[in-house]
């Protein structure tokens, strides 16, 4: 192969033109309506690249971007990547103080930024030294130093691909900072290809003619392949939805025209549409298929979405270090409650304390080997080393292993603590508390008690109309029945809601930092 063709750009945009699909819808607004084929996308990700070229944006420079989900924002991606420009997709969802943060740890050169966000990064921008243009992608009165996107690419040349290795870096993804602040997890050009190849054609199984939604967004790892690589990859159809995915914005979308095929979510939002859709018997939708990620589905959600959409729900395991799932249930082939088994193309392992490979039945870190595998972090050395071992990444998961080979959630490393020397799993009590009828959302963490030992603390969301009437007597009796004597929780506090991330992952840092 030509070098020039490992330029992820190339296979993701160039090879539908090359195939006669040019005319192919690649992306719809779900808001506005406006739809991009792939000969234009193709066109207009190249103006963008000569607009990078022209303002002095070399290869190898990092370019934020800071945007709401958009045809703009694929343009841009796709830009950045056929300039030689390491793309650097930032969270949205974030505060002015860790954008401070990011774009001075990246050294960006240059920052798109939808207008709509330009008020929270504003302040940041003033003291910092790398940014040499800003770019503002939408309508908004622009001051001195800022430049409008049409103004950025009008009379652009349209610059080709340019030639790369397959290791060459190709974007940037923070960590969402679950635990802490973000770190740059650095991927080079042939990690795309090797997601779509796997998870998507060999789990997913997209086709043309398939139109996906994710709930996920663009500057998630997750939302990256569900929304951008896995659809190009077979010249399929994305909507992009650039607000908040409520479970009404979600049903106006799969009742939308044209309606989504696949459906990409994350546990708590499939939580919160059962609520939602509770009193529908049958709800509208044409989707053959959903998946989720971003935290172990509960098994209690997976079982009431299968009977009331009629469409299973594929839960799996991924982490930006690895870029998308590699662990995953199969259609036709889905145990609810498990994370099911490796996806074609990733070895998995189960190691204890000393790295000794664990049984059948015993919980152990899941370390995972495959072609999609970052480079590292950037400047964190020590955090690299301890994650990326040789072939094998460490997943700071906790799992075990059935005996049908199925591998079974139990907590993230830092998560998991001992009752009476056994070791409890949080996910395992959480999804019993979740088969209670009056609670809505669970967390456990470790509590220290008055003998200074530890012992699980829940904390809960309660279900509309729920009753309190001898309330915590009957949770503890419930997860005993369940689960056990020794995993039920000591302490049960109700909150509002739960702490998350914006990928809806439950920061039970902050949960343990008050129990």
């Amino acid at each position: 192969m030509p070098k020039s063709d490992h330029n992820a750009a190339h296979y993701f945009i160039e090879t539908h033109l090359e195939a006669g699909r040019g005319e192919a819808i690649a992306f719809i607004e779900a808001a506005s309506g406006k739809r991009i084929s792939y000969s234009t996308l193709s066109a207009n990700s190249s103006k963008v690249a000569g607009a990078l070229t022209r303002a002095g944006i070399k290869r190898e420079e990092r370019a934020a971007i800071l945007m709401l989900d958009s045809i703009d924002y694929v343009e841009v991606f796709w830009g950045c990547l056929k300039a030689g420009v390491i793309a650097v997709p930032i969270n949205t969802l974030l505060a002015g103080a860790v954008y401070d943060t990011i774009l001075s740890d990246s050294r960006a050169s240059c920052l798109f930024v939808s207008a709509a966000l330009l008020q929270v990064v504003e302040p940041v921008l003033a003291k910092n030294d790398h940014i040499r243009k800003v770019i503002v992608v939408g309508d908004h009165p622009l001051e001195d130093g800022f430049e409008s996107y049409q103004t950025f690419t009008k009379g652009a040349p349209e610059q080709a691909a340019v030639a790369v290795s397959p290791d060459e870096t190709a974007f940037w993804l923070y960590s969402s900072g679950s635990t802490g602040q973000p770190k740059g997890v650095r991927h080079v050009h042939s990690s795309l290809k090797a997601t779509s190849d796997t998870y998507g054609a060999k789990i997913l199984g997209l086709v043309q003619n398939d139109i996906v939604f994710s709930a996920a967004k663009l500057f998630f790892a997750y939302g990256l392949g569900n929304a951008m690589t896995f659809p190009m990859a077979v010249g399929a159809t994305t909507i992009l939805f650039d607000g908040r995915p409520t479970p009404t914005a979600v049903m106006e979308i799969f009742t939308g025209d044209p309606a989504p095929t696949i459906f990409c979510g994350v546990p708590t939002l499939f939580g919160a549409m059962l609520v939602h859709c509770d009193s529908t018997e049958q709800p509208a939708h044409q989707l053959r298929l959903c998946i989720s990620a971003g935290e172990a589905l509960p098994e209690e959600i997976g079982k009431k979405w299968e009977q009331k959409f009629g469409t299973e729900i594929l839960d799996g395991v991924g982490s930006t270090e690895m870029l998308h799932i590699f662990l995953s249930n199969r259609p036709g082939d889905v145990v609810y409650g498990t994370s099911g088994v490796a996806v074609p193309g990733y070895e998995l392992r189960l190691v204890d304390e000393v790295n000794k490979d664990v049984g059948v039945g015993e919980i152990g870190e899941l370390l995972v080997c495959g072609d999609s595998a970052a480079e590292g972090y950037w400047n964190q050395r020590a955090k690299s080393r301890a994650t990326f071992e040789g072939r094998w990444t460490r997943t700071g998961d906790k799992y075990e292993i059935n005996a049908e080979g199925r591998y079974i959630y139990c907590g993230r490393t830092d998560d998991m603590f001992k009752v009476s020397g056994i070791w409890v799993s949080p996910f395992e009590v959480e999804q019993a508390l979740l088969t209670h009828p009056a609670i809505l959302e669970a967390a456990v963490v470790a509590a220290i008690d008055d003998e200074k030992l530890l012992k699980p603390k829940a904390y809960i969301v309660l279900q509309e109309r729920a009753n309190s009437d001898g309330l915590e007597d009957s949770i503890k009796a419930h997860v005993k029945d369940q689960v056990g004597k020794w995993k039920y929780p000591r302490w049960i506090e109700v909150m509002e809601e739960l702490p998350k991330t914006a990928t809806g992952k439950i920061q039970r840092f902050k949960l343990r930092a008050q129990s």
